[in-house]
């Protein structure tokens, strides 16, 4: 059961003026890193209701990382955050933030949700895929909500934004309980949690994480549909790119939809 208000709506208009104006200046590209807009207890039993079981994988020399994007497999306290977060008085603060009009939800989570990354976990930085798989729509904007009370410094999980030629980093980000990061989404906007995490055995780097869609974008925020593309920190010896990840992007491509839908189904069973 919904146990209170994600948010005050006075309270969104009167953060969406100022975080509008960072966002305008904000570097290396466009985002706002901002607190104490979500009801905390609320946020709380988000993180109680975190599954032990049901999480995609994702282990690759890219990212270990875990999500969920099933709803039904989702706690009713976060199924209702998760609405709230895809409901038109969010998306109207978003779009007062950001100057983006014609925001669209995604009622399929693809590639959001939640996400835990447990020790030793980590996401590369990486541009995100760039269109809907099913709604064939732009990905414009990302909202990260994180879950994690009496986080400290040194269980690391910053998130990490970076300049165009990965030479800066040029934000990292705390991942504590009710911060939110709001960030447009392109070739450009370089981010991720590349270090590997050191919290506790028995904790977890927890978070929401939310995509809106245009139909439709400006020319020159991407060069061609990709999905997530990942790059090296000065010295680091990755791959400049997921193999893995661009061989299901392909296959979505080329695939019958009917035979994808049931590969998908079997890889998160």
């Amino acid at each position: 059961m919904y146990i209170g208000e994600l948010f005050s709506e006075n309270e969104l208009k009167e953060r969406a003026a100022t975080l509008s104006e960072e966002y305008k200046v904000s570097q290396p590209f466009r985002h706002v890193i901002f607190d104490g807009l979500f009801d905390l207890q609320v946020l709380r039993a988000v993180a109680n209701e975190f599954p032990e079981n049901d999480w995609i994988q994702y282990d690759t020399n890219s990212e270990i990382k875990l999500a969920l994007e099933d709803e039904s497999r989702m706690g009713p306290v976060t199924r209702s955050v998760i609405h709230e977060l895809n409901g038109q008085r969010f998306i109207k603060f978003l779009e007062e933030v950001t100057g983006i009009t014609g925001l669209i939800a995604d009622p399929y989570l693809q590639g959001g949700g939640l996400h835990q990354i447990r020790r030793g976990g980590f996401l590369k930085v990486h541009t995100d895929f760039d269109k809907h798989d099913l709604l064939h729509l732009d990905r414009r904007l990302n909202v990260l909500v994180y879950l994690n009370d009496d986080w400290e410094e040194s269980y690391g999980g910053h998130l990490q934004l970076w300049d165009t030629e990965m030479t800066t980093c040029a934000a990292s980000v705390l991942p504590i309980l009710g911060r939110c990061v709001i960030f447009l989404t392109n070739d450009f906007s370089l981010h991720g949690h590349p270090d590997p995490l050191t919290c506790p055995v028995d904790r977890s780097r927890r978070s929401i994480a939310m995509y809106y869609y245009t139909n439709g974008r400006p020319p020159g925020e991407v060069k061609a549909n990709h999905t997530t593309v990942f790059f090296k920190r000065p010295g680091e010896k990755i791959p400049m790119m997921n193999v893995k990840s661009r061989l299901i992007w392909t296959a979505k491509r080329c695939v019958p939809p009917i035979l994808m839908d049931a590969l998908q189904k079997h890889r998160r069973s």
